[in-house]
């Protein structure tokens, strides 16, 4: 669990970057959260945008993917969301 002061330190790292994945129509599979995971690995901090036709709120697939994937819910907004875990092996942001 991290701190709301952590949170919003993530956030104002996650304003400058692009959205990697998309939520489309096949929604959440097993496949799709094999690659999140090893982005995560990879990055520490991701953004996916969920389209409309995938019938899903961001809010909805934060919870499914940290659900799945033991990461952090930095922020939904719009069809926007931002997701943290650690890396294990060389994590690369310090959290304050």
């Amino acid at each position: 669990m991290i701190t709301s002061k952590q949170r919003s330190y993530l956030r104002s790292l996650a304003n400058t970057i692009q959205p990697i994945f998309q939520i489309g129509k096949g929604g959440i599979e097993e496949a799709f959260l094999k690659q999140v995971d090893s982005a995560l690995e990879a990055r520490e901090l991701i953004k996916i945008k969920v389209l409309n036709n995938s019938g899903l709120t961001s809010r909805e697939a934060s919870d499914i993917i940290c659900n799945e994937l033991n990461c952090e819910g930095i922020q939904s907004i719009g069809s926007k969301l931002v997701i943290y875990k650690r890396s294990k092996k060389k994590p690369k942001i310090k959290l304050p």
